[in-house]
C-alpha cells in the first residue's frame, strides 16, 4: 500500500511537471512566430540580423542557464525552483506588449527565455520521485512537454491573425499576455499542489557537485543530446523556409509540415522511455543513431537536375556528308540515325529519371574522318526529391530523435543519482546550444554550398561520430571487463 501511495503521489508530481514543461516550452519558442509576424506585417522594421538575434536570444538563455538551475534544483528541491521560475518568467511576458524598440524586445526575450531551463528542473524533480525501473518512462512522459513547440507553431499564427483583425497594429499584444497568464496559473498551482523533495543528505558543495562534469561520459551524453534535441529544435525553425524555398509551399502549409515534424517527436518521447526501461538505453541509442545515419543519408540528396555528356554518333567511315536533318545524317549512301529530345514531364517521381538525346555537330558537304563525331550526346538526370517522400523521412527522423531524447536521460539517474540536476542541466545545456547554433551552422552551409540539403550532410557526419564514439566505448568495455559485461552493457 505504501508503494502504491508513493507512486500515486509521484504520478501527481509527474502530471504537474509535464504540464508546466509544456507551457514553458511553448513560451520558449514564442519568438519564432511572434517576431516573424511583427516583421512581415510591418509593425517593427527590424533587420535580418536583428531578427536573428531575437529568435536566438531565448534559446541561448534557456540553454546556458540550465546548469545553474539544475544545481539549485539538487540543492533546494524542484517545487520551489520550478514555482519561482514560472512566476518570474511571467513578468517579462506581461511587459512584452509595452516593448517599443529592438533593445526592449531583446531584453525581455532574454528574461522570459529562462523558461527553457525548466527542463533541467523537471528532470531532477521527476527522477527523484521514481524508482530505477520507472525512471525511463517517467522522464519520457515528462519530456513530452517538447510538444509545446508544436502547439506554438500550430496555434500562435492563427491567434495572431485573429487578434489583429480589429486592431492590426496592436492586436498581437494579446498573445504574450495569454502566455504570461498560463505561466502564472501553473506557477500558483505548483505552489499549492506540489510537494517538495530533494536528494537526502545532500551536503555537497557546488564545486563538489560540478566535479561530475569532468567525466567524459557527461560530454558523450551531451553530444548525443546535441543531435537528438539540438537538431530537433534547429529543424523546428529551419524546416519552414526549407519547404517554402525548395518545394514552393505556402506559409501555412510549410508551418503545417514543420508541425508534423515537431509534434510526433515530442509525443513519442514517452514511448522512448518505455523502450529504454524494457530493452536498455544503450540498445535504444544504437537504433536511434543508426537510423539517424540512414535517414539523414537519404535526406541529404538534393532536388537537382544534372546535364552531362551522353552517347553520341560517330562516323563509321570517312567521306562527305551528303544530307543532314534533325533525325538523320548521311555519309555517301550510309545513314546514321540521330535521337531527338523527348519532352518528359515526370514531376514528383520518387526515383531519378534519365533523358538522353543527340545534337548534330556537322554540316552538309563537310568532309569527315572515320570515328569523327557527327552528333554529340546529351544526358539529363533529374531528381525531384519527391516532397511527400521527403516529408515522411523528416517525420521518421524526428520520431527517432524523440525516442533518443528519452534514452539519453535514462542514463543520467543511473550514473549520477546524486547529481541528476547538475548533469541533466549540463547535458540539456549542450543540447540547447545545438538548438541555438544549429540554424547558424545550417545557414553557413547553405551560403557556401548553395544547397538546402547541406544541413543533412552535417547531421549525417555528426550522427556517424556519435555512433562510432558509442561503439568504441562498448568495445572498450568488452575488452576490459568481459566477466561483468552483461551487467554493464545497458548502463554504459
Amino acid at each position: 500500500m505504501k508503494t502504491t501511495n508513493s507512486l500515486s503521489q509521484s504520478h501527481k508530481i509527474l502530471i504537474l511537471n509535464t504540464l508546466a514543461f509544456t507551457v514553458c516550452f511553448a513560451c520558449w519558442t514564442l519568438n519564432g512566430v511572434l517576431v516573424t509576424f511583427l516583421v512581415d506585417n510591418g509593425i517593427f522594421h527590424w533587420s535580418v540580423l536583428q531578427v536573428g538575434w531575437l529568435l536566438g536570444i531565448p534559446i541561448l538563455t534557456g540553454s546556458v542557464m540550465r546548469l545553474p538551475i539544475g544545481i539549485l534544483t539538487d540543492k533546494f528541491g524542484g517545487k520551489y525552483v520550478f514555482s519561482l521560475l514560472l512566476l518570474l518568467c511571467s513578468i517579462p511576458l506581461f511587459l512584452l506588449p509595452y516593448a517599443d524598440s529592438f533593445f526592449m524586445f531583446a531584453l525581455l526575450s532574454f528574461f522570459f527565455g529562462m523558461v527553457g531551463t525548466s527542463f533541467a528542473v523537471g528532470i531532477g524533480y521527476t527522477s527523484i520521485w521514481y524508482p530505477k525501473e520507472w525512471q525511463g518512462r517517467a522522464l519520457g512522459i515528462f519530456g513530452m512537454g517538447n510538444a509545446g513547440a508544436a502547439i506554438t507553431t500550430f496555434l500562435a499564427p492563427s491567434l495572431l491573425n485573429h487578434f489583429s483583425v480589429d486592431d492590426p497594429q496592436n492586436g498581437w499584444k494579446v498573445l504574450p499576455v495569454i502566455y504570461a497568464i498560463s505561466l502564472l496559473v501553473i506557477g500558483v498551482a505548483f505552489l499549492i499542489f506540489a510537494k517538495n523533495k530533494k536528494i537526502e543528505n545532500n551536503t555537497k558543495s557546488v564545486s563538489q557537485m560540478l566535479s561530475s562534469l569532468k567525466s567524459a561520459r557527461v560530454w558523450r551524453f551531451g553530444a548525443y543530446y546535441f543531435l537528438v534535441f539540438g537538431c530537433f529544435v534547429a529543424y523546428s525553425q529551419w524546416l519552414l523556409p526549407n519547404f517554402m524555398n525548395v518545394y514552393q509551399t505556402s506559409l501555412v502549409m510549410g508551418g503545417l509540415f514543420a508541425t508534423l515534424f515537431s509534434l510526433p517527436s515530442g509525443v513519442i518521447r514517452a514511448f522512448g522511455g518505455y523502450l529504454s526501461d524494457k530493452f536498455g538505453a544503450r540498445k535504444v541509442m544504437y537504433w536511434v543513431l543508426s537510423s539517424s545515419v540512414i535517414l539523414s543519408a537519404l535526406l541529404m540528396i538534393p532536388k537537382m537536375e544534372i546535364t552531362t555528356t551522353g552517347p553520341g554518333v560517330l562516323a563509321s567511315k570517312k567521306g562527305v556528308i551528303t544530307s543532314v536533318s534533325n533525325n538523320n545524317i548521311k555519309i555517301g549512301e550510309t545513314d546514321f540515325s540521330v535521337t531527338q529530345k523527348k519532352e518528359k514531364q515526370s514531376e514528383n517521381t520518387i526515383f531519378p529519371t534519365t533523358t538522353s538525346w543527340q545534337q548534330v555537330v556537322v554540316e552538309q558537304n563537310q568532309t569527315v574522318k572515320k570515328k569523327e563525331l557527327l552528333a554529340k550526346g546529351i544526358t539529363v538526370i533529374k531528381f525531384d526529391a519527391n516532397m511527400w517522400v521527403y516529408l515522411v523521412l523528416v517525420i521518421l527522423i524526428g520520431i527517432s530523435w524523440g525516442i533518443g531524447k528519452a534514452a539519453v536521460y535514462k542514463h543520467i539517474p543511473e550514473y549520477f543519482p546524486t547529481e541528476v540536476g547538475v548533469v541533466g542541466g549540463m547535458v540539456g545545456m549542450i543540447g540547447g546550444l545545438g538548438g541555438f547554433f544549429g540554424p547558424i551552422i545550417f545557414g553557413y552551409l547553405l551560403t557556401v554550398t548553395g544547397i538546402w540539403s547541406s544541413s543533412w550532410i552535417f547531421v549525417l557526419v555528426f550522427s556517424a561520430i556519435c555512433l562510432i564514439w558509442m561503439h568504441y566505448t562498448i568495445t572498450k568495455i568488452m575488452n576490459e571487463r568481459q566477466p561483468v559485461l552483461s551487467k554493464l552493457i545497458d548502463k554504459q
